[in-house]
This record gives C-alpha cells, sequence and structure tokens, in this order.
C-alpha cells in the first residue's frame, strides 16, 4: 500500500480542516496516510512517504515562520546527508502543496508565492510536485478582513462543500497517480 504523510500548521482551524479532508480523500483513494502538524514531525523523512503533503496559511505572501523553519532545517538536513544534488534528479516521490488564504487585499496572488515557496523544497529534493491547491478561507477574528477585500464576503469559508470538493480531490489524485 502506498504511503502518504499530511503535514500542516494551522492557527486559527482553517489549514487543519483542509488538511483532514484532503487525508479522508487519499485514504478513500486507498493511502495509508499519517496526519501531523509540523510541530510534531521533527523525526519524519520524507523519503518514507511516497506522497508528503504540505499545508499552510499564506502570511504576507509568505509561510509562517514555524512551517519556513520547519522546512529549512529538513532542507539542510537532507543537504548535509547528500540528497539534494545538482539537477535534482527525480526521486520517485511526490509532493501535494496546499495553502489556505484570504485575501483582504488581492485575493489569491496573496497566497500563490507561498505555494511556489513551500514546493520548491521538494522539487529541489527530486520530488515530482503533482499540484498546488490555493483554498480560499475566512479570516478568523477580523470581520472587516472577511468582507472587505477583493474577495468579497468570505465569512464561513471553507464550507462543508469545499471540504467534500477537497477530498474528491484528493481521492482522484491517488487513483490518477497511484493505481
Amino acid at each position: 500500500m502506498k504511503k502518504a504523510i499530511i503535514l500542516y500548521c494551522s492557527f486559527t482551524g482553517n489549514t487543519e480542516k483542509v488538511a483532514k479532508a484532503i487525508d479522508a480523500g487519499l485514504k478513500e483513494g486507498g493511502m495509508e496516510t499519517t496526519l501531523m502538524k509540523f510541530q510534531e514531525a521533527e523525526g519524519i523523512d520524507y523519503f518514507n512517504y511516497d506522497l508528503v503533503c504540505v499545508g499552510a496559511p499564506s502570511y504576507n505572501w509568505s509561510a509562517p515562520h514555524p512551517v519556513n523553519e520547519f522546512l529549512k532545517k529538513k532542507f539542510a538536513y537532507y543537504k548535509s546527508i547528500g540528497k539534494i544534488v545538482p539537477n535534482s534528479p527525480r526521486v520517485g516521490e511526490a509532493a501535494l502543496i496546499f495553502c489556505t488564504y484570504s485575501g483582504p487585499h488581492t485575493g489569491i496572488d496573496e497566497a500563490i508565492p507561498t505555494g511556489l515557496y513551500m514546493g520548491q523544497f521538494f522539487d529541489h529534493m527530486g520530488f515530482d510536485v503533482l499540484d498546488k491547491w490555493y483554498i480560499l478561507s475566512e479570516f478568523i477574528g477580523s470581520e472587516e478582513m472577511s468582507t472587505q477585500g477583493r474577495m468579497g464576503d468570505i465569512r464561513g469559508l471553507p464550507t462543508e462543500r469545499d471540504f467534500k470538493e477537497l477530498q474528491e480531490k484528493a481521492k482522484k489524485l491517488v487513483l490518477e497517480n497511484y493505481c
């Protein structure tokens, strides 16, 4: 059975709910999954998984500090043991990047740099980055930021329907890439 790990950072619950929907979809597709927060993942080895899913909210066009530090530390470790080599030859593993965003100012354009940044860590290790998913989410704790940005009124997002769609999308990802 193929194995996946879903690593996520969530401060308000949005990214955690997305991670759980992805976890459910991967399981439905037939993968064995492990779901954990970045803070719990110090000892994991990306190379022990067929698919590494990494998710975080976008903060000021970037990953939050704890995620950034975790990714950099893992990258430095893999580089020190020779897993990062010139030309980033493909190693057979894959990654899925997911990013929640509110976009109180410019919408998804605030999140895209975060997804691209996180994906580069895996591309440099030779992982195939299968996709980057961006999930519009309520700006928890600020009605102004949840109603006055380019995205309009985003209170209550993501919805149960959005989670079901993510679950189906994750299941489809498994069926298209691992079966």
